[in-house]
């Protein structure tokens, strides 16, 4: 898809082709370490939340659904940091209205390692932020461990 297409599949929902160079609802740290800071910010989380779930389990003190909701957590970081630190070096570069990226182009990617877009293409009339499955795995991990499972982190 070329970049900012829309597809619409119901009136309330749309696919739409947006790479994102930041973090959740297209938040970016600024300079020209922002986005390594937030790579290497996810991959701490990632590594964190992978020792806390093994402890978890060798514990055997857990509700299962609170490793469903850190799963949830830890997969979508997990597609967040490959899709940034992978993506910007097998695509060339998406303009507006432009030609489809490439795939394996021959002068190589847009972006060295782990500075890459992540793509987003979830568009809901009603929320506007365009996110990706990864995202949405984060948020409702987040939400439900928040909502139910406080009361195990104090």
């Amino acid at each position: 898809m070329p970049l900012n297409e829309i597809i619409n599949i119901f009136d309330w929902f749309k696919i739409r082709f947006v790479e994102n160079e930041g973090m959740a609802f297209g938040k970016v740290i600024p300079g020209i370490y922002g986005k390594l800071i937030l790579t290497l910010f996810r991959i701490i989380v990632v590594g964190w939340g992978v020792f806390y779930v093994n402890k978890l389990i060798k514990e055997k003190q857990f509700p299962t659904k609170l490793l469903i909701c850190l799963g949830l957590i830890i997969g979508g970081a997990l597609g967040n940091i490959i899709d940034s630190a992978f993506y910007g070096m097998i695509f060339n570069a998406s303009y507006y209205g432009g030609p489809v990226a490439q795939f394996l182009p021959e002068g190589g990617g847009y972006a060295p390692f782990l500075y890459g877009k992540v793509v987003d293409m979830f568009s809901f009339t009603f929320f506007p932020p365009v996110f990706n499955i990864a995202d949405a795995g984060i948020s409702v991990g987040i939400f439900i461990i928040l909502l139910f499972y406080r009361r195990v982190f104090n």
